[in-house]
């Protein structure tokens, strides 16, 4: 832990006017401190930093809820809206692998900006003193001027796009000889701007190209997400998984006809069936009753489509307390980011990814004093490595019948969120 732990926390939440544009209420252009959980123009943005909780290693995940739960068991709160989201808030983002030097951090911002359903709000959250009073909108603070737009270049980053599908056959064929049934393959690459980016461009670029996908930043980690790993509000659960996918062409009926091909890819199907599979596998322990469709539906977005399945289910009574960040560290890593056998895919992917996933592919999202939130898996997504320096991500399911050119293709065309939004 980088800073103290405070020993009370105190949190006021009041209404006010529609805030507009969250994104834009960013006050700082620097992108390795903006902290944001925006969906359809919904969400939360975090300013300023109260405390942070750096973790590592195995007990990342644990380690992160307990700080939490120990700075929210005393803590004074004034909430006079009661909606998801409002009182005390902290935004999270985990490392992959319990391998990483990135390790994990929760992040609880001075001010939230929030807004559900129509409603819009202001926490003000400060350690050992009342938080101010007064009209929320005027303790916001200045937003700073957007910076102009820089030009970026893209290089390989790990492996060449060559070698990553040289690494792709060797996986395949480690499939083939039956050790193991899918495994997630990632792959890099670094972009460098000319000047420093602008997170309220950057983030708003993603918003709204993606506006059915979460935009989310936190530490550095930033991205626009279609997958939600889980939510928790009040008892429920809610996931989605996503795997099988295939590029869009730009043309409407090309684009049907692909998504009905989609439909019935007996490959994309079997890589589907084993992250619904995983996932409701690692839900059991936990909860009481699962719902999930028998078909998966296909999701449409700017640049690809995906199977789509939505899971919702109910703790059970043993385990009503567990906290959306302890539920999302149960799930994590799902097939969909790893493969199955997990343990298998894991090792697998540590011998042929030949990099660090770093923040990739894990949860992040935020979570509130009842251990309610929104957990993300950091899809689509970048790491902030220097003031005008990017590492992208991207990954692809690899089965036996897999090729590895259309892999290829296909993690371009999942690179191409973070591409345009730094263009």
């Amino acid at each position: 832990m980088s800073l103290p732990l405070p020993h009370t926390l105190v949190a006021r939440t009041v209404e006010v006017p529609d805030v507009g544009d969250l994104l834009g209420r960013l006050p700082s252009p620097e992108l390795g401190q903006a902290l944001s959980w925006v969906r359809r123009g919904d969400g939360l943005v975090g300013i300023g930093e109260v405390a942070r909780f750096e973790t590592h290693g195995e007990s990342r995940f644990t380690d992160a809820d307990a700080a939490w739960a120990e700075m929210v068991a005393g803590a004074v709160v004034r909430d006079s809206v009661g909606l998801p989201g409002t009182g005390p808030v902290c935004f999270g983002s985990f490392a992959f692998s319990r391998r990483s030097s990135t390790g994990g951090v929760l992040i609880v911002p001075e001010i939230v900006i929030g807004r559900r359903d129509g409603v819009s709000w202001v926490t003000t959250m400060s350690t050992g003193a009342l938080p101010p009073s007064g009209d929320a909108a005027d303790l916001l603070p200045e937003i700073a001027p957007v910076r102009p737009q820089s030009q970026v270049r893209f290089s390989d980053g790990a492996l060449a796009a060559a070698e990553w599908q040289d690494s792709v056959r060797e996986v395949i064929e480690v499939i083939r000889s039956g050790a193991v049934g899918k495994v997630v393959m990632a792959r890099d690459v670094i972009a460098e701007l000319d000047g420093e980016p602008d997170a309220r461009r950057v983030l708003g670029r993603l918003a709204e190209t993606y506006e059915t996908c979460w935009t989310f930043a936190v530490d550095g980690m930033i991205g626009a997400t279609p997958e939600l790993l889980v939510r928790r509000e009040r008892g429920l659960l809610s996931s989605r998984v996503l795997a099988g996918t295939i590029r869009r062409t730009g043309d409407d009926a090309s684009d049907l006809a692909r998504a009905g091909a989609l439909a019935r890819s007996s490959k994309d199907l079997e890589e589907h069936e084993f992250a619904v599979d995983s996932l409701t596998a690692s839900l059991g322990p936990f909860v009481a009753s699962t719902s999930a469709p028998e078909t998966p539906s296909v999701l449409h977005l700017p640049n690809v489509m995906h199977l789509a399945t939505d899971v919702t289910a109910v703790l059970d009574s043993e385990h009503a307390g567990m906290s959306s960040l302890a539920v999302a560290a149960a799930l994590h890593p799902t097939a969909a980011v790893c493969g199955t056998p997990t343990l298998a895919a894991a090792d697998v992917i540590s011998a042929h990814e030949r990099m660090d996933r770093s923040r990739y592919a894990a949860p992040v999202g935020w979570m509130g004093s009842d251990g309610d939130g929104e957990w993300g898996i950091a899809l689509r997504s970048a790491a902030v490595t220097g003031p005008r320096a990017l590492r992208l991500f991207a990954g692809c399911g690899i089965v036996a019948a897999s090729d590895p050119a259309a892999e290829l293709a296909e993690s371009e065309a999942k690179l191409a969120p973070m591409r345009s939004a730094l263009r």
